[in-house]
This record gives structure tokens, sequence and C-alpha cells, in this order.
């Protein structure tokens, strides 16, 4: 079990569970974390007997949660994702978003580019600018007061975004998509 522990081989994953002493959270065997030292782990046969123990489950690797196809990377950015369309409209730096997600600044761009193909603050972006469009579209309001309401603080940074992902001005994008 160790062993396993050690080069994180899921394939013992269900099978057994780790818990580290000094930090009070038990993984499952192919938990991508540091690997602890051999005289703070405590093994268990089920993720319930762990929890019973008093440890809690790694935001990492969720061994509370249990089904064959779980990816806790896709829920990581499945909850950031859910986050993003919350507060879009807000000044939203990715450490702040780390933070509500429960994971690092740096493992939380990392996941999120490799599920997604883009960063998070690349998803804001595009987020910020298809609201703006559809506002552009649908009513008489002005680009500046489109531009504070999506969570834009300056004009010019609205307007750099939305040309680079428009291809065109929010006054040339309203002309032309007028409903």
């Amino acid at each position: 079990m160790l062993e396993a522990t050690i080069v994180c081989d899921a394939n013992y994953d269900g099978t057994f569970f780790y818990a580290v002493k000094t930090t009070g959270i038990f993984c499952r065997p192919s938990c991508k974390s540091k690997a602890p030292k051999f005289e703070n782990i405590v093994f268990f046969e089920s993720a319930n007997d762990a929890l019973s123990s008093g440890f809690r489950p790694c935001k990492r690797c969720r061994p509370n949660l249990q089904t064959e196809d779980y990816d806790s990377q896709k829920e990581i950015v499945e909850i950031a994702v859910n986050i993003i369309h919350q507060y879009y409209d807000e000044k939203l730096h990715l450490k702040d978003l780390a933070y509500k997600v429960g994971v690092s600044p740096f493992y939380l761009n990392r996941i999120f580019r490799t599920k997604t193909g883009i960063t998070p603050h690349m998803y804001i972006e595009k987020m910020r600018i298809h609201k703006s469009m559809t506002l552009l579209s649908t009513t008489s309001l002005t680009s500046i007061e489109i531009a504070y309401m999506v969570g834009y603080e300056t004009l010019s940074s609205f307007y750099k975004a939305f040309k680079r992902v428009t291809n065109s001005s929010p006054k040339e994008y309203r002309l032309n998509n007028r409903k």
C-alpha cells in the first residue's frame, strides 16, 4: 500500500485509502499530492472509515466521491466556471478564484487551461465580451455603461478586449447586429 501511495497508482483507487496524521487529510492512492512520510500515514479500507476517524477528504483527489469515471480536475474546472458565471461582473483575480475553489492559483490555471484550452482570465474576458455583445444588440445602453456593467474598470480595457475578441469596436458591432 505504501508503494502504491508513493507512485500514485490509480489501480488501487477504491481498494484502500490513506490519511496523513499531520494534515488530517485522507486521499486516494492515485492522489498527486506530495508523498507523506511513512510514520505519518494511516491506511483505511473505505472513505467512511477515514471520515469516522476524523480525517477530512482531500480537495484534489476527492476520495469521498466513489465513481469509476470521476475526474477531480474536471470538477474543479466546473466549480471555477460556475464561480466565474456568478461573479464575472466583479473584480475577479486568479488567487481569489483559486481560493474559492480550494486549490492553488498555479494548479487552477494549469488544469483550467488543460481542460478548456484557455486560462481562467481568458474565460472571464470571453464571458464579459459575450455579455456585452448581447447588451449592445438588445439595449440602448452606452458602451461606457455596458463596460462597467460587465466588469471592466476602464473603457480602454473594454475596447481593447472587445476588439481582440470580436474584431470590431463596440460601436461597429452595435450597428451591424442591432435586433
